[in-house]
């Protein structure tokens, strides 16, 4: 399982976050203590908003932990919203094109999590996309998979829904194709200004996923990196956090696949 951070708020440098704190998640990359395997050696990216509108992105195959431009690069851009990312691969190859976070104009999105059995619904799954957004399908992640098929569902104009509906979907092919084993997801998603992040499960086993607010400032993570004790909140499972505007809520993913099977 993969290790992850979003944070929105007031701009400052990304190695505040990424590089500095005592369990931060350049630390994670060789030390995570709440994920399946302690290390996520296979990769890391880091996607930021500056300027434009559409994000920046740097990804690279090496783990993060071994990287001096991941450290240099972040002591030097500062941001109000980025992304960061170290991976643990779940069966596909360690490339650049697999590495998180994807994006798709301007908006940014990454995963944690598997679809279990995927080799054996991936041409189903795939054929599910649109021409239009196959066209920005550059690797083979299950991840990469997801968010645009939640594109096609409508992700950009009712986030908690498409991810509803996109989840349903791929939980359907795997019934059908008889696979027993999970379905595993936390996400985080981001249109440059607004945020939401996702945690479910089939079997209601979902990875962790924490968030804390402080002054208008929050910080989404796979799992805390300072102590446990300074605010931070568990994501329910099942549910989704939306920071939308200046409001923070949780919406019910589960409530929300309801309404689809209506």
């Amino acid at each position: 399982m993969c290790r992850f951070l979003a944070y929105r708020g007031e701009p400052i440098f990304l190695d505040e976050l990424v590089c500095a704190p005592a369990h931060s998640l350049v630390h994670q990359s060789l030390h995570a203590v709440e994920a399946k395997t302690g290390t996520n050696g296979d990769g890391f990216g880091i996607g930021w908003y500056g300027e434009r509108p559409e994000p920046g992105v740097y990804r690279e195959v090496r783990p993060a932990w071994s990287d001096e431009n991941l450290r240099s690069l972040c002591e030097q851009v500062r941001s109000k919203l980025f992304f960061a990312h170290v991976r643990a691969s779940t069966g596909t190859s360690t490339t650049r094109a697999n590495c998180h976070p994807f994006t798709h104009g301007r908006y940014l999105f990454m995963h944690n999590g598997q679809i279990g059995g995927y080799g054996r619904i991936k041409r189903r799954l795939e054929a599910m996309i649109p021409d239009e957004l196959y066209d920005r399908r550059l690797g083979t992640t299950d991840s990469e998979a997801i968010f645009l098929m939640a594109l096609a569902n409508g992700l950009a104009e009712e986030p908690v829904t498409a991810m509803a509906r996109t989840l349903k979907t791929v939980r359907g092919l795997m019934t059908d194709a008889g696979i027993q084993e999970p379905l595993r997801f936390t996400a985080a998603f981001t249109d440059g200004e607004n945020l939401w992040a996702y945690r479910w499960a089939c079997d209601a086993k979902p990875p962790t996923l924490y968030f804390r607010e402080d002054n208008g400032n929050l910080l989404i993570v796979s799992e805390p990196i300072d102590d446990k004790t300074k605010g931070w909140r568990e994501v329910p499972k099942g549910c989704s956090l939306v920071a939308k505007g200046g409001s923070i809520a949780v919406e019910c993913l589960n409530e929300a696949m309801g309404r689809l099977a209506a």
